[in-house]
């Protein structure tokens, strides 16, 4: 019988996998006082599998990141100490386990009934936060470049905590509209300094972060997920294509874990109905390591894109939430 793609084993740099069946990072907004909860515990352990990789929920790096109400933070010694039986718990079941880093800039809400800050998101224009009630209006401010060394250096910072509580690496999360692909988009980004106008200045910052980070806890611990295709919360790019490329061959350089791409076909939380002819092949093929793609495979269509080399995991979302047993069902 034919070896089954998705089952496959596979070597991602120092890590050995079982199967090519990723958990991809979703909020799951369960971290009450955006503390890491025991019963995260039970989630991530019913979906490590010896040899599988997983990708926790995104985690705020700084008391000023977040966006959502109950989110897990890694920025203190409690948060810390919490992820570590949930971390160990995954261990136990042989997975390997990165935690995927999170400011999301302009897309935040900061309201008492939130958070007990007195400071607006940074960002430039105006987009929807989120308060425990639903979405409400915010106006964002610009913050000026004096202030950005502080944003990298918590990513850096979180990127020590994620190792010291034990995870194997840590994905930092330049997708959907947050923080990093808001620098990177210009449809967002109006700047008129060295972080904007020009695709080299708004691919600045990310690659900023992405040396920080390489820096603090070494290059085959980090990966980086984009969404260059996506315009969830109003983050579209006029050529998505040649930004993904360009960030794809900007990050080669650093040999990094990997680096997870959202599909074109998908948009936020929803599938485009029609997404022509754009593909993330130029990107697989311009960033030569670890590629990992998202957006709704399922077991055929997650076969077909290993057997074409179109990719070398699959990151797997709602499927892997509905069925703990994913590896298993495939």
């Amino acid at each position: 019988m034919a070896e089954i793609p998705l089952l496959s084993p596979y070597k991602m740099g120092s890590f050995h996998l079982s199967h090519r069946i990723g958990l991809a990072p979703s909020t799951r907004a369960r971290s009450y006082g955006n503390i890491p909860q025991p019963h995260a515990t039970l989630f991530y352990s019913q979906r490590a599998t010896k040899g599988g990789l997983l990708i926790a929920e995104a985690t705020g790096i700084s008391d000023t990141a977040l966006g959502y109400p109950d989110t897990p933070g890694i920025w203190t010694k409690e948060q810390v100490e919490a992820w570590k039986p949930i971390v160990e718990a995954v261990h136990k079941k042989g997975s390997i386990f990165f935690c995927q880093l999170w400011h999301v800039g302009r897309v935040s809400n900061y309201t008492k009934s939130v958070f007990p800050l007195n400071i607006n998101p940074i960002g430039h224009t105006c987009v929807y936060g989120f308060q425990p009630n639903g979405q409400a209006p915010i106006s964002s401010t610009d913050k000026g470049t004096d202030e950005i060394p502080q944003i990298v250096n918590d990513f850096k910072l979180a990127a020590r905590n994620a190792i010291e509580a034990g995870f194997d690496g840590v994905e930092i999360h330049g997708a959907n509209g947050y923080i990093i692909d808001q620098f990177m988009k210009d449809q967002i980004n109006d700047r008129t300094n060295e972080y904007g106008r020009c695709l080299e200045n708004r691919c600045r910052f990310a690659l900023e972060v992405v040396e920080a980070v390489i820096n603090e806890i070494g290059s085959d611990k980090v990966g980086i997920r984009l969404s260059t295709f996506v315009d969830f919360k109003d983050s579209a790019d006029s050529n998505p294509q040649a930004l993904g490329l360009y960030m794809a061959e900007s990050l080669k350089k650093y040999g990094i874990a990997y680096c997870h791409m959202v599909e074109p076909r998908v948009n936020g939380n929803e599938d485009r109905v029609d997404s022509g002819s754009l593909s993330l092949l130029p990107m697989r093929k311009a960033f030569k390591g670890t590629f990992i793609t998202a957006g709704g495979y399922n077991r055929e269509s997650g076969n077909i894109a290993l057997a074409d080399n179109h990719a070398d995991l699959i990151a797997n979302g709602r499927l892997f939430f509905a069925n703990p047993d994913l590896p298993k069902r495939f």
